[in-house]
């Protein structure tokens, strides 16, 4: 099924990121999200991974029911942080078996109880799966440089290799300044790299968020995003209505400019979020 994904598609992909719920808490929220993105017929819905694979059951869970019981591409996320070979192995067959067919293999935040494991980094864990398993295997990528970088040019150097171990597409962190991204494809095109590269959208739906987003991966805020964030900080219902028009003109832009695809990431507990790119 995954052939109608995203590789070849003659449109930009169309995807989702939902975030399953730590521990053992009532996965009900969840799939009652995924009832909702199911009609929009994405070309895949994502599931992320908990800081040290604190979510794991919960995204294997999530993506075999997106994968079986939606018929809905699943892209389920794994990180090298706190995970030997073998435990990775266990979870790959598990995903396996589940028919799910497409992984995102990154390093995983190093935060401050975080332990690597066999993998130290992203590019090693991607070359295991293709070297092991048959997935679609997608990476991520940074359009301000990774935040741990010197460079840019370094970090395209590591990005360069990510995608010779064998990543098949890569999805962006998320961004405020469409123009940023615009120079990183350019950069990305030009030392060679050609797989697809799909934006990744988070709409501002708080300024607490917006500090954390913005400590955690470095992206920019345009003056438009600090003028809003300024304004409506106050006011939780207009610096959600505020954020949601950003980042839909952000997508507007994006698909007129020509995109591989966009990847937006939905907030759960604010559910009117689910539609804020259905315009």
């Amino acid at each position: 099924m995954i052939e109608k994904a995203i590789k070849h598609a003659k449109k930009p992909s169309f995807s989702f990121e939902i975030f399953p719920p730590k521990g053992t808490a009532d996965l009900s929220g969840v799939y009652a999200t995924i009832d909702g993105l199911a009609s929009l017929a994405p070309d895949l819905i994502s599931v992320t991974y908990g800081a040290g694979g604190s979510s794991r059951e919960n995204t294997v869970d999530i993506a075999s029911a997106i994968q079986n019981k939606y018929d809905i591409p699943a892209l389920a996320h794994l990180t090298c942080v706190g995970s030997t070979k073998a435990e990775m192995d266990d979870i790959l067959t598990h995903l396996k078996d589940k028919g799910v067919k497409n992984i995102l293999a990154m390093r995983g935040d190093l935060g401050e109880n975080a332990v690597l494991g066999d993998f130290k980094h992203a590019s090693e864990l991607i070359a295991y799966i293709k070297e092991n398993y048959d997935f679609k295997v997608f990476g991520a990528c940074y359009p301000e440089k990774h935040i741990e970088a010197y460079s840019m040019g370094e970090d395209l150097k590591h990005l360069k290799h990510k995608v010779e171990c064998g990543t098949d597409e890569l999805i962006s962190q998320l961004f405020f300044d469409n123009n940023a991204f615009y120079s990183f494809i350019d950069k990305v095109r030009g030392i060679g790299i050609g797989v697809p590269v799909v934006a990744g959208i988070m709409p501002v739906t708080s300024a607490k968020q917006i500090d954390r987003m913005v400590s955690m991966c470095g992206a920019t805020l345009p003056e438009e995003v600090q003028h809003f964030v300024k304004a409506y900080g106050h006011n939780s219902m207009a610096i959600k209505e505020a954020g949601i028009a950003y980042a839909t003109s952000q997508i507007i832009d994006l698909l007129a400019n020509g995109v591989d695809g966009i990847h937006p990431v939905l907030i759960q507990e604010e559910r009117r979020t689910l539609w804020f790119v259905m315009f």
